[in-house]
């Protein structure tokens, strides 16, 4: 998870990642953000991330995109 919270702040550096819970609801993150998150993601842990789990929940925390991540790493 480290790794991921290094991977948003470097992507967008004023957000809160650690708190906010809503980070597409409250346009924190655009779609470019999300795409450059997956890109960055899909380096960082030699996954390959379905075009079917680019959804918006899957993008609302930290948490909710090191869940995605780990589905990703456990299969």
């Amino acid at each position: 998870m480290e790794k991921l919270m290094q991977i948003l702040k470097g992507i967008k550096p004023k957000a809160d990642f650690e708190n906010n819970k809503s980070l597409v609801d409250e346009g924190v993150l655009d779609s470019l953000e999300i795409i450059e998150i997956i890109t960055e993601a899909e380096k960082e842990y030699g996954i390959e991330i379905d075009p079917s789990e680019i959804d918006p929940d899957n993008f609302q925390s930290a948490e909710s995109i090191w869940n995605m991540i780990q589905r990703h790493l456990n299969t």
